[in-house]
């Protein structure tokens, strides 16, 4: 530590100064009291609403358990709106693994009509073959000139009218086979048609009644309970 120096207060200059501030608080109070606000005058007038306080009291309960209500309300509204949505996506999902289902059935029955048809084909082909082994050894039409037919022709002619019957039952029963396709093709679009309109109407419902519960709920807010003993109207 280097060498200070220690100066003696002034007591003149710190007794002006503690004068100053003690006259400027001085001043300071005195304006205070100078400035001090009057008692204030007011008019007598009459405060409040024109009902009692009973009837206040009676009419914030009643609020209170109106608020009460709809807040049940809401609450059994948002359970009915969430068991609607879920019965709704049950019943699209039941749809669709019904037209799955269906979409299933029809190609079976597609598959086994072909497999049908190709038994048919196979069928016709090889007794169409088993025909003309038995055609090799019998005269033609056009080579038989005798007079009077023997028993070889009368065997072709039978066989080949059985061939010609044979072939004719074949493609009546392959048309009735196609036609039946056909038909059950037709039903089953009429079937899907129909149930397409059950569920557009089933969705529209659904949609009107979840409108009108939100329309009801709306309207509930803006009027007063009804359904409240204490209500008269």
């Amino acid at each position: 530590v280097g060498p200070y120096v220690l100066v003696t207060p002034n007591e003149t200059r710190r007794k002006q100064l503690q004068q100053i501030a003690k006259k400027e608080l001085d001043d300071l109070e005195r304006w205070k009291k100078e400035h001090k606000p009057g008692p204030i005058t007011l008019v007598p007038q009459r405060l409040g609403g024109n009902e009692s306080e009973a009837q206040v009291r009676q009419n914030q309960q009643m609020i209170l358990m109106q608020s009460k209500y709809q807040k049940k309300h809401k609450r059994e509204e948002y359970v009915k709106a969430k068991k609607a949505a879920e019965e709704a996506e049950i019943l699209k999902k039941k749809a669709i693994q019904r037209e799955k289902a269906e979409r299933l059935e029809v190609k079976k029955r597609q598959e086994e009509m072909q497999r049908r048809e190709m038994l048919l084909e196979d069928q016709k082909y090889k007794t169409n073959e088993l025909l003309n082994r038995l055609d090799v050894g019998l005269p033609k039409s056009d080579s038989c000139q005798i007079a009077n037919p023997g028993p070889e022709s009368t065997a072709w002619k039978r066989s080949r009218a059985y061939k010609q019957a044979l072939g004719e039952e074949e493609n009546r029963r392959l048309e009735e086979m196609k036609q039946e396709q056909r038909r059950k093709a037709e039903l089953m679009e009429f079937k899907q048609k129909q149930e397409d309109e059950t569920r557009t109407r089933a969705l529209k419902n659904e949609q009107r009644r979840v409108n009108n519960a939100f329309l009801d709920r709306l309207q509930s807010k803006t009027q007063p309970d009804i359904y409240h003993p204490g209500y008269t109207g």
